[in-house]
């Protein structure tokens, strides 16, 4: 006996049609309401994926650093209201705009064709491959007498001289950690600037290559295979954040590191200066990855009807839990390292390259089993590395799929390695021995303005020329009315409260970056504002070829440009109700194919 069918206008996004391509695309299964985007597995797929993009390498490096820098435990304050004020609204408006047109970040701004050139550039994957090299590359040292004259040596060396470690350093010439010196002189090999490119670091390249494979594999079909790989790379390194907190609560003087960082330490006075304030948002703004398109991207294979007001809280809440979280584990560390060198923590503790590669790596030295802790430590820098890049890359190729869907849909595999090759050669200058000054010298310009800049159009865009009730009653449709009372709190941070704080707490300008005590050439600032101009340019550039496409006076082609196209809405027809009835759906390619078995026998006879 067989099963009955529903009629194709009655069906949503799923087709049954015979078809004698018989094409199958590797992102989309038979569960999906979407049948030509996909849609995630399960919600807990989508979830994990959101937390390992959110969650990042500033969670462990920067947000401890900013703790006990900005008063400690109260930097938690202007920390939350932040993430109420700014960080959760943009959060919220990005998910819900995704999820509602099923688009990637370029094809959304349907919704507002004057934006469309709305870009965001990224560099995460230019650091993972530092991490390879630290999990494959650990070093073990201590003081020792030699001559008479005291030594801050590699183990090897101690042990080869047969020389004896000593408990305490008294008085000896200070000198640069010998974590640093390694950093510095043997895993990058750092040159003496910018001027000085160098080779390229091989072992550096085969780490950054590794690491663009394991991408690769983890994205070859698309969301099917990351939102599995994610169940691993989002959920360990909270396993080893656990592991490294254990452990170091358990040494001496791990107290008096707790006690900088969020203790007794604290100080309540902080919360009158402004640049307290200042980098409470400029952490929940970037911590949160928001502007950089990748929230709209993983959010537009949603269904429909899926809460993501919920999704947001949740992810939010989780990404600001583990940033607290994981300064425990530094801190109590580093209070050891503090009480064995017998110096305040103020002295040993730092943030950034410095923390990820010196500081932090110096203190586990100083533990017994230190390799065990120093691996642990950095492959949960990889990982945290990797799921943020998953995302990136998955970005790029939804933004692929929605301008050349047929072609994506033949060649997914084919695209998505070539993505991996091209960002793996274009990567090639981060690992000379010049890198790290590329590298830092893209994180000054690239991931301060131009992102900022992108999220004050997008909100403005969004909530002022298309419409913040209009929003409203998009998200409604997907996740059902919702009262004036619910709406009134996000109605005030989107119409004034976050793009005000956006436009107060912008970066500062710093003309002339540097890397430690070193200096930048004028070109390579040049070079910098280049690369941030890069980055906006095609809004304005977008804008201006939309409106000399349009018709009529130049008053006419802007309205027009200003206002929705004609197929923006929801992209399944069953879910556009009334609202979006008028919806123009493009036509398909399919018209074009060689004529469906299915094809001949629902075709009425004349």
């Amino acid at each position: 006996m067989g099963m009955l069918s529903l009629p194709g206008f009655l069906s949503c996004g799923k087709k049954k049609d015979f078809s004698l391509s018989n094409e199958k695309d590797a992102h989309v299964s038979d569960n999906d309401e979407n049948s030509d985007r996909g849609n995630w597995s399960n919600k807990a797929d989508y979830l994990l994926s959101m937390v390992g993009y959110a969650v990042g390498l500033g969670n462990v490096w920067r947000f401890p650093y900013l703790t006990y820098q900005n008063g400690g435990g109260a930097f938690l304050i202007p920390y939350t209201l932040m993430l109420a004020l700014a960080g959760l609204p943009l959060f919220f408006m990005e998910c819900s705009l995704g999820q509602f047109a099923s688009l990637g970040p370029i094809s959304i701004w349907r919704i507002l064709p004057l934006f469309q050139g709305w870009l965001a550039s990224f560099f995460q994957s230019l650091l993972v491959s530092f991490f390879f090299l630290a999990v494959f590359l650990s070093v073990k040292d201590c003081n020792a007498t030699l001559d008479g004259q005291i030594i801050h040596a590699n183990y090897s060396f101690i042990t080869s001289n047969n020389l004896t470690c000593i408990n305490d350093t008294i008085n000896y010439k200070p000198v640069q950690f010998p974590s640093e010196q390694y950093w510095n002189k043997v895993a990058l090999q750092r040159s003496s600037g910018l001027d000085e490119t160098g080779n390229v670091v091989w072992y550096l390249a085969l780490c950054l290559l590794l690491s663009w494979m394991i991408v690769g594999a983890a994205l070859f079909k698309g969301i099917k295979s990351s939102g599995k790989v994610v169940y691993f790379t989002a959920l360990f390194p909270y396993v080893i954040l656990l592991i490294l907190l254990v452990r170091g609560a358990t040494l001496e003087g791990a107290l008096d590191g707790i006690e900088y960082y969020i203790g007794k330490q604290s100080n309540i006075t902080k919360l009158m200066e402004a640049e307290v304030w200042k980098d409470a948002a400029t952490q929940i703004f970037y911590s949160l990855s928001v502007a950089w398109g990748g929230l709209v991207a993983l959010s537009s294979y949603n269904k429909f009807h899926n809460n993501c007001y919920s999704d947001a809280i949740f992810v939010c809440v989780t990404n600001c839990l583990t940033s607290v979280f994981a300064g425990f584990a530094i801190f109590s560390v580093l209070g050891h390292m503090a009480f064995v060198l017998k110096r305040p923590v103020s002295e040993v503790v730092d943030s950034g390259f410095d923390l990820a590669f010196v500081a932090y790596p110096e203190a586990l030295s100083k533990l017994p089993v230190s390799p065990l802790w120093s691996f642990l430590f950095f492959f949960m820098l990889l990982l945290l590395g990797l799921d943020s890049q998953f995302a990136t890359i998955e970005t790029l190729t939804t933004t692929i799929q929605d301008i050349y869907p047929k072609m994506m849909k033949k060649l997914r595999i084919p695209i998505t390695l070539g993505v991996c090759v091209l960002l793996f050669f274009l990567g090639l200058i981060c690992v000379t021995q010049a890198g790290i000054y590329w590298v830092n010298l893209i994180d000054h310009f690239c991931a301060g303005w131009g992102i900022l800049f992108a999220a004050v159009l997008e909100i403005i865009g969004i909530v002022y020329i298309y419409g913040g009730n209009r929003f409203i009653e998009d998200i409604e449709m997907m996740i059902g009315k919702k009262s004036c009372f619910f709406w009134m709190w996000w109605r005030m941070c989107w119409f004034f409260i976050t793009p005000v704080l956006l436009v107060v707490n912008h970066p500062d300008l710093q003309p002339a970056p540097t890397y430690g005590s070193v200096p930048y050439p004028t070109w390579g600032t040049a070079v910098g504002w280049c690369m941030i101009i890069f980055c906006v340019i095609w809004i304005p550039i977008v804008a201006v070829v939309k409106v000399l496409k349009a018709e009529g006076n130049i008053f006419q082609r802007i309205a027009s440009c200003c206002r929705p196209t004609a197929n923006w809405g929801p992209y399944l027809e069953c879910h556009r109700g009334e609202r979006y009835s008028h919806v123009v759906t493009p036509k398909k390619e399919k018209e074009h194919e060689i004529p469906t078995v299915s094809g001949f026998t629902s075709r009425t006879p004349k």
